[in-house]
Formats: C-alpha cells, structure tokens, sequence
C-alpha cells in the first residue's frame, strides 16, 4: 500500500483491480479521499484507493525502462545516467544504498527506495519528472 501523501503527479506504480495488479501512471492525487487518479496501461483512467495501489520496486529492468544508460566501472560499481542526473551504486544491483546527484545537489541514499520514491527525488532535483520518454 503506498499513502497518497507520498504521490506526485507522473509517478509510476502498480494497481489492484478484482486481484490483478497493472502498472499505471499516477495522473491527479486527490488528497482529500486519499484515491489518486492512475492511467494504466491499457489506457483506463480510473481512481484508486491507498489499499490498492503498489510500490514498484526499483532496480535495473525499471531503470532501463526509464531510458537510463548503464556503465559497469572496472572496480565494480555502477552507474546509472539520464541527463545530467547520476546514480551510482557500489555493486550491481545493490539498490539498498547509493548515491544520486544533479549538478551541485548531491544525496545519500540509505535503505532501498521504490521507483516512485526514486521520481520524486529526481522531480526534486532536477524540476522534471523521470519519465520512460528518451533524452
């Protein structure tokens, strides 16, 4: 379950439809019912309550999905590029902690984050939202 107070305009996550999840794009959050407003991807636009929508987790098939490009370092760190944003982990697919960085704003991340978790930070930094279109 994700809380709508944690959801921004643009996120990506999952909903739960008669015991089915699908992938969607949060298009509204409406605070007030605590339901957001997710476009899936069988182009239905529907509201959904808190109980029903899903952390998608974040690791390397979701970045790759969002047009990030790859570089495995020769001391066995990864790094992750779209745009000027960076995210560098210190092994491969340790999503546990990590850093990111835009410009001058640099931050550690400490516990896993989730993909939607991630597009906030990167809304955050950059004042655009991650999304799966190409740079």
């Amino acid at each position: 379950m994700i809380k709508v107070s944690d959801l921004k305009d643009g996120d990506i996550i999952e909903v739960e439809y008669e015991g089915s999840r699908t992938r969607g794009e949060v298009l509204q959050v409406g605070h007030g019912h605590k339901m957001a407003k997710v476009l899936t991807h069988e182009a239905q636009e529907n509201w959904y309550a808190e109980a029903d929508m899903h952390a998608c987790p974040l690791n390397d098939a979701a970045l790759q999905d969002l047009h990030f490009n790859k570089q495995v370092n020769e001391d066995g760190t990864v790094k992750y590029m779209k745009g000027a944003f960076r995210m560098l982990l210190s092994r491969a697919n340790d999503f546990d902690a990590f850093q990111i960085w835009y410009r001058e704003d640099r931050r550690q991340i400490q516990g896993p984050l989730c993909l939607h978790q991630l597009q906030n930070h990167y809304l955050d930094m950059t004042k655009a939202h991650l999304t799966t279109a190409a740079i």
